[in-house]
């Protein structure tokens, strides 16, 4: 009896073990924290009214910060959901670091804006960008847990999870246009609810394993 691998293979597939994926993405998402960071800059002011003065972009960064370090727990949660990785998988995954990257852009752009509306509503949409890559990442995954028959009704339940949020990321965008700190609000609040990314979340039932395609 082949082994997934060489069955894979023998099919005109190919799989590699996840432990790479996740290591280039660990290294990536350092890299995008660390240029966060970079754009913090001490205030002119002295004393309190200089703390007072950076306390938008202490928040901003917060929110940025949070929203790349929540993604980074629930993608080594994701990939650790499998034993291999297809082409697929990994042109998410690029695509996913890819979006993940411009965060340190866009925060950088809400902050020289003063959070105005637009800038706001431009960094949300970003958020929206970055969730749908990871959605997809999800489902490719999604797709070799269903082959190997561990696709669970937990893992369902989390698909729906995404799409919620980026429902709740669509909203926060017109929201902006009237009321930006509300719109931020709401963003802090999606990633809150992905602190742990299977919370309130229940079902242990495995789908029956599908043929390779």
């Amino acid at each position: 009896m082949l082994l997934p691998e060489r069955k894979a293979a023998a099919m005109g597939h190919h799989v590699f073990p996840p432990s790479r994926l996740e290591a280039f993405s660990d290294g990536v998402i350092a890299v995008i924290i660390t240029i966060m960071v970079l754009e913090l800059k001490v205030p002119h002011q002295e004393g309190v009214e200089g703390l007072r003065a950076v306390l938008p972009t202490l928040g901003i960064y917060l929110i940025s910060f949070a929203f790349v370090g929540i993604y980074w727990i629930n993608h080594h949660q994701l990939v650790h959901r499998t034993e291999d990785a297809d082409e697929l998988v990994l042109y998410a995954n690029l695509g996913f670091l890819f979006c993940l990257s411009l965060l340190p852009f866009f925060t950088s752009y809400v902050l020289d804006k003063k959070m105005d509306s637009f800038s706001v509503a431009l960094y949300v949409s970003s958020m929206i960008v970055t969730g749908f890559s990871f959605l997809l990442l999800r489902l490719s995954i999604s797709r070799r847990l269903r082959h190997a028959g561990r696709f669970e009704a937990q893992d369902k339940a989390v698909e729906r999870k995404n799409w919620l949020s980026l429902f709740v990321y669509l909203i926060a965008v017109p929201v902006a246009f009237q009321h930006p700190r509300i719109s931020l609000g709401l963003t802090g609040f999606v990633t809150i609810i992905w602190i742990t990314p299977t919370i309130g979340l229940k079902g242990t039932e495995e789908y029956p394993p599908r043929d390779r395609i």
